[in-house]
């Protein structure tokens, strides 16, 4: 597990947090093998199937000589953050605003990003200790939200996630996101059920790409 202000600046350096959800245990690995040598270097499995942790586990121990950070996601709870955070986890997100889950992550040392949408989730969560703000699912609520949520509440690191794509991630750096997440859009979940690594690697590479070309403009 790496320390929270090396997980922190990889995911900014980054500007994406690759989001693995419903990958087939014996397809995690290359797929977040290809996905790191595309250049991204936060990779979430998100803790809504099975053998949760043994993944974390395993894309740890392949990218141990990489400066990959590999964290979990859709954790609703404190037991599913204590084990994922067991399993190696160096970052804990989820879909909504628990304290709970919060104070667990930041007593183990963990870096927790909470999801958010409105002032009121935005302050609890920042309250409690969190380290970043998921807004989700940010194509509800579009770019223009974060403006709304960081106009009263000051600096805030926010993370826009859910129908984050290609067209529009250079309006939500625009907006003033630290960094994005994202699943379809940086992962071809067809390509890796075929067992193409090589487009894999393609589509989160042009993700990335685009990525870049928002944060140089």
């Amino acid at each position: 597990m790496t320390a929270k202000p090396a997980t922190r600046d990889r995911i900014v350096d980054s500007g994406v947090i690759a989001v693995l959800r419903g990958v087939d245990e014996d397809c995690i690995v290359p797929a977040a093998r290809a996905i790191h040598d595309a250049g991204v270097d936060a990779l979430e499995i998100t803790a809504d199937g099975a053998h949760t942790a043994e993944k974390i586990a395993a894309v740890n121990r392949e990218l141990a000589d990489t400066d990959a950070v590999v964290g979990a996601g859709t954790v609703l709870d404190v037991p599913t953050a204590q084990s994922v955070i067991d399993a190696g986890a160096s970052f804990v997100v989820s879909p909504h605003t628990d304290a709970d889950i919060v104070r667990t992550c930041n007593r183990l040392g963990t870096l927790v990003a909470p999801g958010v949408m409105t002032p009121t989730e935005a302050v609890t969560a920042m309250e409690a200790g969190a380290d970043l703000l998921k807004l989700f699912p940010a194509s509800t609520v579009g770019p223009e939200h974060i403006g709304a949520l960081s106009g009263p509440l000051g600096d805030v690191d926010i993370v826009p996630t859910g129908g984050v794509s290609r067209e529009t991630v250079g309006a939500f750096f625009d907006a003033g996101a630290v960094a994005v997440g994202a699943g379809g859009a940086i992962i071809d979940d067809e390509a890796v059920a075929d067992g193409d690594f090589d487009r894999v690697r393609e589509t989160a590479a042009s993700f990335l790409e685009a990525v870049e070309s928002a944060r140089d403009r």
